[in-house]
């Protein structure tokens, strides 16, 4: 509600614009406010008439705390028995105690406007996590995911580590390997063969892991640095910031041939991936990228592919006419994939890669 003197300071500031040239409608605009009620507030001026809802007395509300009850509950809840319990924790034990000074609500109103709404206790007070950046590729060797899964070995309890790299683009596996430990030197090594085999450059490429010891290592991180390799993890314990290898290793799990008892051995694991590998990266046909191999978009083929295609249904569509009720089949290019793409909310962040900013 604006003060009588805000009111008369604003009129003089419109008149002032008005006679400059403003118009009347583009002023309130700027302003907050609707032409109609700067109209209002000019003809209340001009008739001598005041605004005194401000200044008019307000009864109290009958189910209010008084000054004294506020008192009472704050100074209870600053005694040594309850400064580290929040109210939800208080209320009930007045209440044991055949205590009642007010609802759980009114003690955080309370607590809140006396500005002591604070995390009461010794563990740490929920935090909300930023996002990671959104990470876009435009093609293959620009945005890399990594992650470790479990195999179950042989020993009851015992598993093996799988490490692998798969870029977002292309969906293509471009290094893995398997050990019986997880550690940042492992994962470490991995990086450094796959970028030497893809030929990576200082800066070309993003790689996104999640929180774990061995992504976040020093060694991990001082490999990524000497390669130029631009480092993006997902929040702690959210695997939807790492979709890519989370559906990798479902696929891997889930495949028709995936053995129904644990691996004999290290060398066994390691015999059954390396055939998946091949299969996966030469042989099955992603969704995602159009049922083209992630071999085929790696390497640049799917787009001719993709286009054979869609005449081939042309052609089909010509022969047939009467047996199509509307398009072919959209054998389109995917051109754009994005890794945690932003919502609309935080639209106006810049993706965090160097080599393929938008």
């Amino acid at each position: 509600m604006t003060s009588g003197p805000d009111r008369k300071e604003i009129l003089e500031l419109v008149d002032e614009a008005e006679q400059s040239g403003a118009r009347h409608s583009r002023i309130a605009e700027l302003l907050g406010l609707h032409a109609r009620t700067l109209r209002r507030w000019r003809e209340a001026e001009e008739e001598g008439r005041a605004d005194r809802r401000p200044t008019a007395e307000r009864p109290r509300p009958v189910n209010a705390l008084s000054e004294e009850e506020r008192e009472a509950v704050l100074e209870l809840c600053n005694q040594p028995e309850y400064a580290h319990l929040p109210p939800s924790q208080i209320v009930p034990r007045l209440a044991d105690e055949g205590i009642y000074l007010a609802s759980e609500s009114t003690f955080y109103r309370i607590l809140r406007e006396a500005g002591q709404a604070t995390h009461r206790g010794r563990a740490q007070p929920p935090q909300k996590l930023a996002r990671p950046r959104p990470c876009r590729a435009t093609g293959p060797n620009q945005v890399w995911s990594w992650d470790i899964t479990y195999l179950a070995a042989a020993i009851r309890g015992t598993f093996y580590r799988l490490y692998m790299v798969e870029d977002i683009f292309s969906r293509k596996i471009v290094g893995w390997e398997i050990h019986e430990q997880e550690s940042a030197v492992h994962a470490s090594s991995l990086i450094s063969k796959a970028c030497l085999r893809e030929g990576i450059q200082s800066g070309d490429l993003v790689l996104h892991a999640d929180n774990g010891g061995a992504m976040k290592g020093a060694t991990m991180l001082a490999t990524l640095q000497r390669l130029g390799v631009v480092p993006s993890f997902s929040r702690p314990s959210v695997s939807d910031d790492n979709p890519y290898s989370e559906a990798l290793f479902r696929t891997l799990k889930y495949v028709p041939n995936y053995p129904d008892k644990p691996f004999e051995s290290l060398e066994s694991a390691r015999e059954w991936v390396h055939v998946f590998v091949a299969w996966y990266n030469e042989d099955h046909r992603h969704s995602a990228i159009g049922f083209v191999t992630p071999a085929q978009r790696h390497r640049g083929e799917d787009a001719d592919i993709l286009v054979a295609r869609k005449a081939v249904y042309e052609q089909a569509k010509a022969r047939h006419p009467e047996r199509w009720s509307g398009m072919t089949r959209d054998w389109s290019r995917k051109e754009v994939v994005w890794l945690n793409p932003a919502h609309d909310d935080d639209a106006h962040e810049e993706p965090d890669n160097r080599a393929v900013a938008a």
